[in-house]
């Protein structure tokens, strides 16, 4: 759009750059309170290095990648520890590219008490979308839990009562995802019938 190339910058601006992800682990020391909370987390949970898959620090933000199986005993300590009282849910991504990996889910964290910032992330493969729910741990991941078991499949074991949040009980697929297929879904409205994008008519 607007001729710009390889940016990524659709906006015509061609201010944006588009940046390379590191996907390994952040080199201490981390910078702002970051070394504290991995210093403290160490020294709260003993199984530290089994559970921390990677700690990434990108953009100003720490992220935690935690294994599945050990993230409800990380988010406790989390929690009681070093009181990070708040989550602010859990968004789903969906990297079809990363064989194994396709699916993760994110939780920002809040600790009201001092202050702090921090993201836990977990992987799971696409064909085994299991993650241990954090409804008992933050109750108000409830409805989050079942946005993102709606729109990405990932499915929270323990969660109280998964099921869909947005689309029909009934429906096929999870339409955030980057494979679910765009349009060609026929809506009725008040009487109307909307097309499929390719049978609609051009404007041009």
């Amino acid at each position: 759009m607007f001729g710009a190339n390889g940016t990524g910058d659709t906006s015509g601006y061609g201010g944006l750059v588009r940046s390379t992800l590191n996907s390994g682990s952040s080199e201490r020391p981390y910078g702002s309170y970051f070394d504290d909370v991995a210093d403290n987390l160490e020294r709260a949970y003993p199984d530290f290095s089994d559970a921390i898959e990677r700690v990434v620090v990108d953009r100003g933000e720490l992220t935690l990648h935690i294994k599945a199986e050990k993230l409800v005993e990380v988010a406790l300590i989390l929690r009681n520890d070093l009181k990070f009282e708040m989550c602010g849910g859990v968004s789903g991504v969906h990297y079809p590219e990363q064989t194994g990996r396709e699916l993760h889910a994110v939780y920002p964290l809040l600790s009201l008490t001092n202050n702090q910032r921090i993201r836990l992330e977990v992987s799971v493969p696409d064909g085994n979308a299991h993650i241990p729910s954090l409804v008992e741990v933050w109750a108000g991941n409830n409805w989050h839990e079942r946005e993102t078991f709606d729109m990405f499949g990932i499915i929270f074991d323990g969660h109280p009562g998964l099921t869909r949040i947005l689309m029909p009980d009934d429906w096929q697929g999870h339409p955030q995802r980057k494979d679910y297929a765009l349009g060609g879904i026929a809506i009725e409205y008040k009487g109307a019938t909307t097309p499929a994008p390719d049978e609609r008519r051009s404007y041009r």
